[in-house]
């Protein structure tokens, strides 16, 4: 794959390349961030509806409350539409891969309608608040800052393997100890990765031409990117700020 570094302006003469340079960085941030809103609606749509409908019982057991067979599809489901996408990126069509982030970001809000039931509506919609706010100020700062946060993000990618592991531990020991300070580093973790991406989506916006098919497909995968960034922020919030029901 082709390098995505913006293209080094050498002299004055070439300033209107620079401008228009910018411009096809803005358009293709827009065009990412707007399908990852997109995708956040649907998500939370269909949460709620699954939810308020009942429809979230035929993931669940009713005698033991323990997840069911299809439960377990639907909480595994989104890894594989990730999967799918990312490897798929050359091969598939743009509009596959625009259906697929839409399915993906109906299961998604099938796998976490469970809020609904664990936490109060005020609190899912205040953390939901502080969500948006952090993550509009860490994109602010990822896109406008100078300094080159590659080695940051390697270290919150270090950061986030880890994470994961302790948070599979965790299943197993049931502390709730270890819970608070995952959900704590969790926040952390997921603030930076914020800022990371962004500058890194800048990158690629000012390394390929705006509406083109590689530009159109590679808007889906950064909205992937910064959805589940903004996803992952928010359960660990809501872990920490949700009130129970």
């Amino acid at each position: 794959m082709n390098s995505y570094d913006p293209p080094r302006i050498f002299d004055g003469t070439q300033m209107s390349s620079q401008v228009s340079s910018q411009v096809q960085v803005n358009k293709f941030i827009a065009n990412v961030f707007s399908w990852m809103v997109a995708g956040l609606m649907i998500t939370g749509a269909t949460a709620y509806y699954f939810a308020a409908s009942g429809s979230i019982a035929m993931m669940f057991n009713a005698e033991t409350g323990s997840m069911n067979l299809m439960g377990w599809a639907v909480t595994l489901a989104p890894l594989a539409f990730i999967l799918v996408m990312n490897f798929g990126l050359n091969r598939l069509p743009k509009e596959a891969l625009y259906l697929l982030f839409v399915a993906f970001s109906a299961v998604m809000g099938m796998s976490l309608s469970y809020i609904f039931l664990l936490y109060t509506q005020s609190s899912i919609a205040s953390v939901f608040l502080i969500t948006s706010l952090t993550f509009a100020v860490m994109a602010v700062v990822g896109y406008t800052t100078q300094t080159d946060l590659t080695r940051f993000g390697s270290l919150l990618m270090m950061a986030l393997i880890g994470l994961i592991i302790a948070s599979v531990v965790n299943i197993f020991m049931k502390s709730s100890m270890m819970e608070f300070i995952i959900s704590a580093v969790g926040v952390l973790i997921f603030t930076g990765l914020i800022a990371y991406d962004t500058q890194k989506l800048k990158r690629i916006g000012a390394g390929v031409e705006y509406g083109s098919t590689e530009a159109s497909k590679l808007a889906i995968l950064g909205a992937t990117s910064l959805y589940l960034d903004f996803i992952n922020l928010f359960l660990h919030l809501l872990r920490l700020l949700g009130r129970r029901e």
